[in-house]
């Protein structure tokens, strides 16, 4: 068998999925071996209908438990550290997140950090540094996603910023990967149509990096074009209606996917974008959303050939890239999302450190292209001019 031929495989967790689910919460955690809660949730959603929701299937199923809502919105060690010390002041047996990328990302972290000893960067994402953690340390993770954007209820990863160097870190451990998702739609339907659309083409971008990443892969590169498909298809209608069930369970579904997709692989979007909200604590779905067509014009050569097949699945109008950006940029549009950066206030005086820290992410090992710190310091200097041009070099 050939080198080209040759993958790692591996698929998500158990996902309960459907209007009004969120009511099994209790038994699920019981059926887990989880007895004695911790909640963990981002500020915005503390006080809403959703995390009420959480409390009564808690409650229904006489699971005592406590809240933890100190998460900011892109998450720093403090607030998976103050969590752990919340956890295990409660004498708490496990974890339910909920939220978006946030409230799921720390969740699984403060889990995951519950019995550990070393400090939490010790785990950072490189080589078999997740071999440092004690497995048995490691609490069970129930995830309640409330967007349908980053997908990490279905992820091995917390994505953390450290504040100090202003780097977005990834935390990684198998075991991280949350035991059950109860996916339900009707804890969607009050997300205002900017979030929800910011969030969906999050979904978006982690599918078209997904089947754009090289590598051999075709189970990942087959949920990435359903997952497009169903983010065109409905992320329309979820902005339009925020209580359409079948389309907010449809973006649920396409989250998840994405993420299902990405262990394949991301790319520059991602490098671009990571250090773009560390320095700047920019929304991330929106901040993918503004850098993917300046990712994409680089990227052309490398990827020009898939676009053909996604074009055709995607039912656009023309062929091939030019039909596949074009579609893109209207789709941006009809969904609000502004054409460059300088719209969400980030500015210019940084982009050879933006350069640097992207080249140094994560996600740019698996880009279509190779890259270089100068290369991504012009795409992002192109994306934050919405210069389409500056960005084929």
């Amino acid at each position: 068998m050939t080198a080209v031929l040759t993958g790692n495989w591996n698929y998500p967790t158990k996902i309960i999925s459907g209007p009004g689910r969120i009511a099994e919460l209790g038994a699920i955690c019981r059926a887990n071996g989880i007895t004695r809660p911790l909640v963990v949730t981002d500020k915005g959603l503390a006080d809403t209908s959703i995390i009420a929701a959480v409390h009564a299937a808690l409650k229904a199923a006489d699971l005592p438990f406590a809240l933890y809502a100190e998460v900011r919105g892109n998450p720093v060690a403090k607030n998976v550290d103050d969590g752990v010390a919340v956890y295990r002041a409660g004498k708490h047996d496990g974890v339910v997140a909920v939220g978006g990328g946030s409230g799921l990302d720390v969740g699984k972290a403060i889990a995951f950090m519950s019995g550990q000893t070393r400090p939490l960067w010790d785990f950072e994402d490189i080589g078999d540094w997740w071999t440092r953690a004690d497995p048995a340390g490691i609490a069970p993770v129930i995830a309640v996603p409330t967007t349908a954007g980053t997908g990490s209820e279905v992820g091995r990863a917390s994505v953390v910023v450290k504040e100090d160097t202003h780097e977005k870190k990834i935390i990684f451990h198998p075991k991280m990967m949350p035991v059950v998702v109860i996916s339900d739609p009707e804890l969607t339907t009050g997300l205002p149509a900017h979030i929800t659309a910011a969030t969906g083409i999050d979904a978006f971008v982690h599918c078209f990096e997904a089947y754009c990443a090289p590598g051999f892969h075709p189970m990942a590169d087959g949920i990435a074009l359903e997952g497009m498909r169903l983010i065109k298809d409905f992320l329309p209608r979820a902005c339009a209606n925020g209580h359409d069930i079948e389309a907010r369970a449809m973006m649920l579904a396409a989250a998840s996917m994405g993420a299902t997709a990405f262990q394949k692989g991301l790319g520059a979007v991602h490098s671009i974008s990571h250090p773009v909200g560390a320095f700047y604590d920019t929304h991330h779905g929106l901040t993918n959303a503004v850098v993917l067509p300046y990712v994409m014009m680089f990227n052309r050569p490398a990827i020009q050939d898939r676009m053909g097949r996604l074009a055709r699945f995607l039912d656009l109008d023309g062929e091939g890239f030019d039909a596949v950006l074009a579609w893109v940029l209207s789709f941006r549009k009809s969904l609000g999302i502004p054409e460059g950066l300088a719209a969400l206030g980030v500015p210019l005086d940084q982009a050879d450190t933006i350069g640097e820290h992207a080249q140094n992410d994560p996600s740019t090992g698996s880009n279509p292209r190779p890259t270089t710190p100068a290369i991504m310091a012009t795409l992002f200097k192109a994306a934050v001019n919405a210069d389409l041009k500056a960005a084929t070099i």
